[in-house]
């Protein structure tokens, strides 16, 4: 055989052996949910998303997890239809039920709480009601105090609700009195007094919760890795003390279980 038909050979052998060898790819859902997954779309995502995914492929050599963009109004529609194969921090209450035959608790503890501006005379009471409050919200969002109704015009008809796709412009409109409440993740809230020295002292948060998060893995059918071998990589971040390190830089703590 000539030398260069046989290193052609060789070389299409080799590609099929890189092939043979190459992980399946898990493909991972992700939308804005700060401080879960931030600037989902871009080429530099963050958030505790992304570095678990890092963790996670660290770990093992079984399977490559890659974040695929989705948005929160799309995400289970383009889970069904198999865009992506799995979707993390899913809580019961939002929808997806008979999306996702296959889901695994996170045991990742959360919950949502109301947050206003200190003003004079008041306090917790102040939570009591919604009527004639102004609340800034996040688009897409599915809210306890609605029913967990995602629906803007619904939000707008119910309640004087005003949209936004960020957290801190819903607090900036608390602090400058352009809204009178917002709802948010006690998690990213601590960080954000903590990234905004003084904000902790002008800002009222309920003792109350909105919600209290029960977060999920949704897998669809037919996705590359179930959720026990998932179950049992997340066991092994916990195992190691990884993933408690982990969730204490994004202000969570993990349960055992619901």
């Amino acid at each position: 055989m000539p030398v260069c038909a046989r290193n052609c050979l060789l070389l299409v052998l080799l590609l099929f052996a890189r092939q043979a060898l190459a992980y399946p790819v898990v493909n991972v859902g992700a939308y804005n949910f700060p401080p879960y997954i931030e600037k989902a779309e871009s080429a530099h995502p963050d958030g505790l998303l992304v570095d678990l995914l890092a963790l996670l492929n660290t770990q093992q050599k079984e399977f490559n997890f890659v974040l695929v963009p989705t948005s929160v109004t799309r995400r289970y529609q383009d889970l069904a239809s198999g865009r992506f194969d799995l979707i993390f921090f899913e809580s019961p209450q939002w929808g997806w039920q008979g999306m996702a035959p296959e889901h695994l608790d996170l045991q990742v503890e959360d919950a949502e709480v109301y947050v206003a501006k200190v003003l004079p005379g008041r306090d917790q009471h102040y939570f009591d009601s919604l009527t004639g409050k102004r609340l800034a919200l996040y688009t897409g969002y599915h809210y306890g105090f609605a029913g967990f109704n995602a629906d803007r015009d619904f939000l707008r008809q119910h309640y004087q609700a005003e949209f936004s796709y960020s957290h801190d412009s819903n607090l900036l409109k608390v602090l400058h009195q352009r809204a009178d409440l917002t709802v948010i993740m006690k998690s990213y809230l601590q960080r954000f007094m903590q990234q905004n020295p003084g904000s902790a002292e002008q800002l009222l948060v309920s003792v109350k919760t909105d919600q209290v998060y029960q977060h999920q893995v949704l897998l669809r059918p037919g996705s590359p890795i179930s959720a026990e071998r998932l179950g049992q990589l997340l066991q092994q971040l916990r195992d190691s003390g990884q993933l408690q390190v982990l969730l204490q830089r994004y202000k969570l703590s993990g349960t055992q279980g619901h």
